[in-house]
């Protein structure tokens, strides 16, 4: 039974990988834009938890027979939420750099959405979605340490503009929660939705570990 991580996010593989799985890794092609233009009004949670399903159904449909006879998809989106509204990855470095100027200081919430599906002869037999949440608060780094860490790219292509696995640690005070669920994916949250499926960790490491056949 092999694990599948839809995702390119190189935190959420190394989370795994740090917790003793190697997993398939295959990234969807859906496009994210369209999905939240789709959903209105809806909160932060519902568009999270839209976009992780909708990543792990596209990455189950692209999948080899030899893989979706039996295995487990995971896909997950982040979002941090600060002031009432979600923000994504920057993009830029003026972008990074205007959204550290108003989260400096603060504390916002980051939204991660699971959803886990159970293939068996190529189908999915079963879905979970779960939706985790946890507090950052942010330090104030310096004009001088700011420009630093913008200037490293970093930031452009993460979810808030920050890492807690990364350089940007350097600038995090704390958080309240899970700090996997920062980086990308629970693994609380995930061992207990493999649980509704009937899937072990110890299933997992069998089936997943580094010396298993890709």
């Amino acid at each position: 039974m092999r694990l599948v991580l839809g995702s390119a996010s190189a935190g959420r593989l190394s989370v795994l990988r740090r917790a003793g799985v190697e997993p398939v890794v295959l990234v969807s092609d859906v496009d994210e834009d369209s999905i939240i233009a789709s959903l209105g009004d809806a909160g932060p949670g519902d568009i999270v938890q839209a976009l992780a399903t909708a990543k792990a159904q596209r990455v189950a449909e692209l999948l080899d027979a030899s893989i979706s006879s039996d295995c487990v998809v995971i896909g997950c989106d982040s979002m941090l939420e600060f002031d009432g509204r979600l923000t994504g990855k920057p993009g830029s470095p003026d972008v990074a750099r205007q959204q550290w100027h108003s989260m400096a200081g603060r504390s916002a919430v980051l939204h991660t959405g699971h959803c886990v599906l159970r293939l068996t002869g190529g189908a999915v037999t079963a879905q979970v979605g779960e939706l985790g949440s946890t507090t950052v608060h942010f330090g104030e780094p310096s004009p001088a340490d700011l420009a630093a860490y913008v200037d490293t790219g970093e930031p452009l292509w993460v979810a808030g503009a920050f890492t807690l696995d990364g350089l940007g640690s350097w600038f995090i005070d704390g958080i309240d929660g899970d700090p996997s669920n920062v980086i990308g994916l629970s693994l609380p949250l995930l061992r207990r939705m493999l649980a509704q499926l009937g899937v072990s960790v110890a299933d997992v490491w069998a089936a997943n570990s580094a010396a298993s056949p890709a």
